[in-house]
């Protein structure tokens, strides 16, 4: 996921008040957070570590979702959302109107 600060000061404060039932869940999300750059073009780089945790190898997928991004390998976006699509549509889209 990638934050505006102003999003991610609001995403860490709502993990920080987590439970200790959720500690492991706490140090994934919030231990392995870093701030980024955009270098002088307006790119993003995202550190090899990052790269690997999120299994990114070549083609990636950004999705705008509200107030972050979601940043996808592309193959492993493609296969998810294929499976999503043969499934059932979720209860919480029976009464949701387009």
């Amino acid at each position: 996921m990638i934050f505006p600060r102003p999003e991610w000061e609001k995403f860490r404060d709502r993990i920080g008040e987590l439970p200790m039932a959720a500690q492991w869940w706490k140090r994934i999300f919030l231990g392995n957070a870093m701030d980024v750059e955009l270098d002088g073009t307006g790119r993003v780089l995202v550190s090899p570590e990052l790269r690997a945790a999120a299994g990114i190898e070549k083609e990636i997928m950004l999705l705008g979702m509200g107030n972050h991004f979601e940043l996808w390998d592309k193959a492993t976006y493609e296969v998810k959302e294929a499976e999503a699509l043969r499934g059932d549509m979720p209860d919480v889209f029976k009464d949701f109107s387009f």
